[in-house]
């Protein structure tokens, strides 16, 4: 079948990458794509704004999928769009996406079905969510309930703090519609694990654990990013005895929740987790694939990625059992320099032929012969070795053959896994 994929980070390149392995795969197609999608897809000038055109592109191009990466084509309702016209979409609806795309209405969630989660309150007024944030013990987190990149959290370390970050979120508007609430939560001491899993709405498939590092700097300093780098599996963060924890406690609790308030789910669900000494709690949820979580797991994935989406969408996921490889992966993420503030772009890039890491692009575009950058997120450079000490060196030798000016990136990716 011919697949398309939408999206033009370096989650969507690896999803082509992996779908473009698959035996029952004739085509794939990516819209709006980036440079390096353009070696494993054909690129599509779509944005991923325009449902009407890529309906009417899956319709004249015989896809059989579509595979929707980022969350705001979700919440926007594209997998509703497609589906209404009898066409095959990889993604939660609209009122599911709910659970990511509003944070007040995913805490609701939680709240109702007993999954375990911050204390916190949430607000439309500036006034109340001032007086609620005053009455906590700092450090004090303050979100953005809607979408905003990956960016919408801040944490504030004094009252003062927590009262800019609400003035900024909420007055200033800094992230827009996304600040029309906020939600203000205790600050969770812990370490952070990502988990993914399909879910078809009956039964749900557990991925492997992996770790991100989401802030800018070396030491989990610096201000909140799209993500840095990753590792998989992250078994120190997240042993035996937990992960059955997270099952019973955060994933059977989430299906028993959308039977119970009659949502439709089908898709990947990617909870981000902190594992205080209370046990796991869920910070976020997020309905769709991880980025950079998706270039590890995928990395990992020997088995055909086609065949889970599917099962996904039928409701089959019972039936199949995916295999794993049993080496570690670690992603290390190149960023433009002022990543995440503002950062030039057109920046060209050298050591992407000579190198022999898997490469994933993220913000590039193609320029003659080569590449330059084309957002704050460039490269995902990605490793597989037997174990997490090889992968992680064999990760940071690709990373040192690769330049571009002003190129940014942590030096203690995975470290904690060690």
């Amino acid at each position: 079948m011919n697949v398309l994929i939408i999206g033009s980070g370096g989650r969507e390149h690896a999803l082509a990458w992996k779908l473009r392995q698959s035996p029952r795969v004739r085509s794939v197609f990516c819209a709006p794509g980036n440079g390096g999608i353009s070696q494993v897809a054909e690129c599509v000038p779509i944005k991923i704004a325009e449902h009407d055109a890529l309906v009417n592109f899956a319709k004249q191009n015989g896809i059989g999928l579509t595979v929707v990466g980022p969350d705001d084509a979700l919440a926007a309702g594209i997998a509703d769009r497609f589906q209404g016209e009898g066409l095959r979409i990889f993604g939660p609806t609209r009122s599911a996406a709910r659970l990511e795309s509003s944070k007040v209405f995913a805490k609701e969630f939680m709240l109702r079905h007993g999954i375990p989660t911050a204390a916190s309150g949430q607000f439309s007024r500036a006034d109340a969510a001032r007086a609620f944030a005053m009455k906590m013990r700092a450090p004090i987190v303050v979100k953005a309930s809607g979408l905003a990149l990956g960016k919408g959290v801040i944490i504030a370390q004094s009252h003062a703090e927590a009262d800019a970050a609400i003035r900024e979120i909420m007055d200033e508007r800094r992230f827009g519609d996304a600040g029309a609430e906020v939600v203000i939560e205790e600050f969770l001491e812990g370490q952070e694990c990502s988990i993914h899993a399909l879910v078809d709405g009956r039964s749900y498939l557990l991925f492997p654990s992996a770790q991100d590092h989401k802030r800018a700097l070396d030491g989990d300093m610096g201000p909140n990013t799209g993500g840095m780098g990753t590792f998989s599996p992250a078994d120190k963060v997240l042993p035996p005895a937990l992960e059955q924890r997270v099952r019973v406690e955060v994933l059977d609790r989430f299906l028993a929740g959308l039977r119970a308030d009659g949502l439709d789910y089908r898709g990947m669900l990617f909870p981000g987790l902190m594992i205080t000494r209370d046990g796991p709690k869920v910070l976020e949820f997020n309905c769709r694939f991880g980025d950079p979580e998706t270039q590890v797991l995928l990395m990992r994935l020997e088995s055909d990625l086609l065949e889970l989406l599917e099962a996904t969408n039928d409701q089959r996921l019972h039936e199949v059992t995916p295999s794993w490889c049993a080496d570690a992966s670690v992603c290390v993420v190149l960023a433009s320099g002022g990543y995440p503030g503002s950062y030039v772009t057109g920046k060209p890039i050298t050591g992407l032929d000579r190198n022999d890491g898997q490469v994933f692009h993220a913000g590039t575009r193609r320029e003659g012969d080569g590449f330059v950058t084309a957002g704050g997120r460039v490269l995902g450079v990605t490793a597989l070795a037997p174990t997490l000490t090889a992968a992680r060196d064999r990760a940071y030798a690709a990373v040192r053959g690769i330049h571009f000016e002003g190129m940014q990136f942590r030096s203690d990716i995975a470290v904690k896994g060690l």
